[in-house]
């Protein structure tokens, strides 16, 4: 299958799963940016170059998804008096 009719086949199925438009180009956007990370091992300004963008924007990118997948951090429990 060309890569074309794959693509035409994950849209109907996210469509069908009533993902927006927004929420489905950040999650590929993320995902083809770690894909690129991983198979230029993690070297900024190599990844940057094959994806097109300037290095600072990649790394602005990428800290921003660290942030969005950390878990929200509960509040301390507030210490008791003896």
């Amino acid at each position: 299958m060309q890569i074309r009719a794959r693509l035409e086949v994950l849209i109907d199925e996210m469509l069908d799963g009533r993902i927006m438009l927004d929420e489905a180009s950040a999650e590929f956007e993320k995902l083809y940016i770690q894909k690129a990370l991983t198979r230029h091992k993690n070297h900024l300004s190599k990844t940057a170059s094959s994806l097109g963008i300037h290095r600072n924007t990649l790394s602005k990118r990428v800290a921003a998804y660290r942030v969005q997948e950390r878990p929200p951090q509960k509040a301390p429990a507030p210490r008791r008096k003896r």
